[in-house]
């Protein structure tokens, strides 16, 4: 696992805020009522892919009106480092049967598209009644897969990008924004 020397070396390694906490907030409740619009009070299950998006669906479950329920999966690409490995891991699956119900995915981004496309496909055979996706970032010009989520809240530039439950090495996720990793200069 990374170790900082100081906190002045942590710190180092964070930009200027790409979006700020209030722009979150806000990005948060658009989510939330676009899934109380879509939904209509009917009952959702909200999944988050572990670890990254677990902010991020904490904050639309307080959001949203409808009635939910939640579940986690956690899918690995990254392994600590700053590009996709190309292999994507299901670390952990879902616990409970999804036949039959309308499930939102709560992404924290969409960069190459391999981990959400290989979620959709093992979820779609088990026949929920809807199936979709919200990502807070998307990275379209880092896509490898033809894949598209159904809502995405902010468009970021090929950056790798921290906080809000994003990481570097497990670090960063409790920045209450999101940011750039700056890397050490070699």
């Amino acid at each position: 696992m990374k170790q900082f020397d100081s906190i002045e070396d942590f710190s180092s390694k964070i930009s200027k805020p790409l979006i700020t906490e209030q722009e979150i907030a806000q990005a948060v409740k658009r989510a939330a009522k676009a899934i109380d619009d879509i939904y209509d009070g009917s009952p959702i299950l909200l999944v988050s892919i572990l670890k990254g998006a677990f902010v991020f669906m904490s904050d639309v479950c307080k959001a949203v009106t409808v009635p939910c329920k939640v579940d986690f999966m956690c899918a690995k690409s990254y392994f600590e480092s700053t590009e996709s490995s190309g292999h994507v891991q299901i670390i952990m699956d879902l616990k409970q049967d999804i036949a039959g119900c309308h499930v939102v995915i709560l992404e924290d981004i969409v960069d190459t598209g391999r981990t959400l496309a290989l979620i959709m496909k093992m979820l779609k055979i088990r026949n929920p009644k809807s199936l979709r996706v919200i990502t807070l970032l998307d990275k379209p010009s880092r896509r490898l897969v033809d894949f598209q989520a159904d809502l995405s809240l902010f468009t970021i530039p090929d950056h790798f990008v921290i906080g809000y439950g994003l990481d570097y090495g497990e670090y960063y996720r409790n920045l209450p924004y999101i940011a750039e990793y700056k890397e050490s200069e070699k």
